[in-house]
């Protein structure tokens, strides 16, 4: 084998994108203290290039650039080049991609910035190419322009750096609110959802378009409280647009980033787990709300996906799938016509084309991504046979297809194991658990938790990355406040007090590492973490909800199953903090909001008593009912699991947990009455007399809907 002809100060990083350019001739380091010594030290500028694993451009601009000799010789005689991983790095690449943004009004990565010694930005972009080319200035150019103004003129490029560094500070503060947030946040959130929706192909906008699985929960949400139908149909279409479209992996699940067309047709090929995460969510609350059963399908399909391609051994999740495989962007995706004829029947190639809009020409580079042209109740008369005959033969050429596909060359997967994003999966896996009663879920929650808590939460220290046995990095707010928020998931379908009991303490911990006392809302990054050019609280929902707005959610759950003062009085004030930004832009904080609905509702505790017959393995046992049409304990909890609750929180009083009160006052005084199981429904700890059919419960959640409709429109 071939000894690499450079190695440079990354081939000691444990993230993978970081490892792609350790062979680099630039002379890279990690961010840190050696770095930026050097830097201050010869007085040198500093080129902060940062980017992920998965990034398509990113790998473009490396082997253009980062592998051309003649411009390493610039980067290492007059620069300090740092390359940072922006997953495992947040922080970082929050500070400079505002830089870039109000420098170029737009950004993305690969993100390239200049900095100097004392980290202030003072020019930045995105890709550039080595040489100028089709109007964009070529990266060489650019290097030997900042050369000669930092050697002849450093005080423009200083100036540059205060005057960035000055807005910078301003996006990071928090103006003073004269008044709290009301109910018209909601309404105006909706307002903006419906400006953007795309009447005609599902979604927000045009080209390129994401998923925003938050703003279509906050949409679920809308309708449930107002019975504003048109909510649930900008919600549904843009869910079925999804579930169609190229975006989702029509042979082996999960979705890929985003479309780059208006139509979902032609995604951009890589899966980030967040993605796969928070989708889910979303697709079974629609679920839940409408009984339809596309919505089930995909949300298993999605996370049937992570458990096969992106689980560790130890049961942890990875980060990303690459875009490309073998060098190409796709490659592993796409299909020709003739090798579907080749696999398939004459008859089962047709009718998968035909249900997949294949053809000879291809709609994409001359090659197919598959979409879902048409449904196989639409093919029945065509094909005179039944839908359901019709979906069996398409699952088996999906199950063909896939095997074949396998025999590919993968992507590259980055497996390195956030916690934030695993907190996002594992309340994912909850959710699944609790709406499709698969123990498969639960199970793989369980096991991601508890790697979590042995591998990456070290002497009260919860860490943001860990990769093949070495852990990097403390952890940031959003960190502590997804694992805490899974963990109270985890507890609500096992009820094992353990995980309330570690919700509890990572909270605490969240508060005193991260709660800023002067404007009484959370940091992005923890007390003891420096080298940053300043501490950021960013509340904006952007491909994931924001640190704050997890964690808002988290605190106002637990003050309601602990009734503790002060974390309600937190919560409260981070709504109180956060208004004026609310009310001027509500649809940019769809986590936030979906919270404040939460902290505006009577939320509801929900407190099962009675005997369970696997209450040990958190495992519901189906709709039991005697006689009488009584329901057994563990049916209780899987009738309330089917139904859309939003605001609820649910409580097992286990009569074998004497000392659960002290932790959670609900269950103080709830206990089997006359040797019945029942479900109390309380407010504030008032609870009303006790359910015990299925009549009750039915009649209770349809009473539900009728007041939250009258008390929000």
């Amino acid at each position: 084998m071939n000894q690499p002809k450079y190695t440079n100060h990354l081939i000691h990083a444990t993230s993978p994108y970081l490892l792609q350019h350790a062979h680099n001739p630039v002379n890279w380091y990690p961010w840190g203290e050696q770095a930026l010594q050097l830097s201050r030290a010869n007085n040198l500028p500093i080129f902060l290039s940062i980017g992920y694993s998965a990034c398509h451009w990113c790998h473009v601009m490396e082997h253009e650039t980062f592998e051309n000799e003649a411009i390493a010789q610039i980067l290492n005689a007059h620069f300090v080049s740092i390359k940072v991983d922006r997953e495992e790095r947040p922080d970082i690449d929050e500070i400079y991609m505002n830089a870039v943004q109000a420098m170029t009004g737009s950004g993305g990565w690969p993100l390239s910035v200049w900095l100097t010694p004392d980290l202030k930005p003072f020019f930045g972009g995105t890709y550039f190419p080595p040489e100028d080319r089709q109007g964009r200035t070529g990266f060489k150019r650019i290097l030997e322009q900042i050369h000669t103004l930092w050697q002849n003129q450093p005080e423009s490029l200083l100036r540059q750096g205060e005057k960035l560094t000055a807005h910078l500070e301003q996006i990071a503060d928090i103006p003073q609110t004269a008044q709290n947030a009301t109910i018209a946040v909601w309404h105006e959130a909706f307002k903006q959802a419906e400006r953007r929706f795309d009447e005609l192909n599902g979604g927000f906008g045009s080209a390129p378009k994401f998923p925003q699985a938050m703003d279509l929960s906050f949409l679920l949400r809308y309708y449930f409280h107002t019975g504003e139908k048109r909510a649930l149909e900008i919600a549904e279409k843009s869910l079925q647009a999804m579930a169609a479209g190229g975006i989702f992996d029509h042979l082996g699940g999960g979705f890929h980033r985003y479309a780059t067309d208006a139509r979902w047709r032609i995604p951009h090929f890589e899966k980030m787990l967040y993605d796969n995460a928070l989708l889910p969510v979303t697709f079974l609350e629609a679920f839940q709300l409408t009984g339809v059963s596309l919505y089930a399908d995909v949300a298993r399909a999605t996370l049937d996906y992570v458990l096969r391609e992106m689980t560790s051994p130890e049961g942890g999740f990875y980060s990303s799938q690459d875009a490309d495989s073998e060098g190409e962007e796709g490659k592993f995706y796409v299909w020709r016509i003739d090798e579907i004829d080749r696999l398939l029947s004459e008859d089962d190639a047709k009718l998968f084309c035909d249900a997949f809009g294949i053809s000879a020409e291809g709609n994409w580079e001359g090659k197919n991504i598959f979409y879902q042209r048409r449904l196989p109740a639409q093919l029945s008369t065509e094909y005179h046979q039944p839908e359901s005959v019709l979906q069996n033969r398409i699952d088996h050429c999906k199950q063909t297809l896939l095997a074949a596909r396998q025999q590919r060359t993968p992507p590259a997967k980055d497996d390195k194991i956030l916690t934030a994003w695993n907190g996002f999966m594992i309340s994912a896996m909850c959710k699944a658990y609790q709406v499709l009663a698969d123990n498969k879920y639960l199970f793989a929650a369980e096991k991601a938790v508890a790697f979590l808590l042995e591998k990456m939460y070290i002497n009260d220290q919860l860490m943001r990355s860990h990769r093949r046995g070495k852990c990097q990095i403390n952890g940031y707010l959003s960190d502590y406040a997804s694992l805490s928020a899974a963990l109270i998931d985890l507890y609500e379908s096992t009820f094992k007090f353990f995980y309330l009991q570690k919700a509890l303490e990572i909270n605490q911990l969240m508060l005193h590492k991260f709660w800023d006392h002067s404007h009484q809302v959370l940091y992005f990054t923890a007390s003891e973490q420096n080298q940053l050019l300043l501490r950021t609280r960013n509340p904006y929902d952007n491909a994931m909800p924001a640190g704050n707005s997890t964690a808002l959610m988290v605190m106002l759950k637990l003050a309601r199953f602990t009734n503790d003062e002060q974390l309600e009085f937190n919560a409260r004030k981070i709504i109180e903090r956060y208004s004026g930004q609310l009310s001027n832009s509500p649809l940019a904080f769809s986590a936030l909001i979906s919270t404040l609905d939460f902290a505006w509702d009577k939320s509801k505790e929900i407190v099962v008593v009675g005997i369970r017959k696997e209450s040990r393995m958190g495992r519901t046992t189906g709709n039991q009912v005697d006689s009488n049409n009584v329901l057994s304990a563990d049916a209780m909890i899987r009738r309330f699991n089917q139904l859309y609750l939003p605001n609820k929180i649910l409580v097992y009083a286990d009569p074998e947990l004497t000392d659960a009160t002290i932790l959670s006052p609900i269950l103080k005084g709830k206990s089997i009455r006359n040797n019945k199981p029942g479900v109390l429904i309380c407010e504030n700890s008032v609870c009303k007399a006790p359910l015990t059919t299925i009549e009750q419960i039915n009649d209770f959640h349809k009473s539900l809907l009728a007041d939250q409709r009258t008390n929000l429109t």
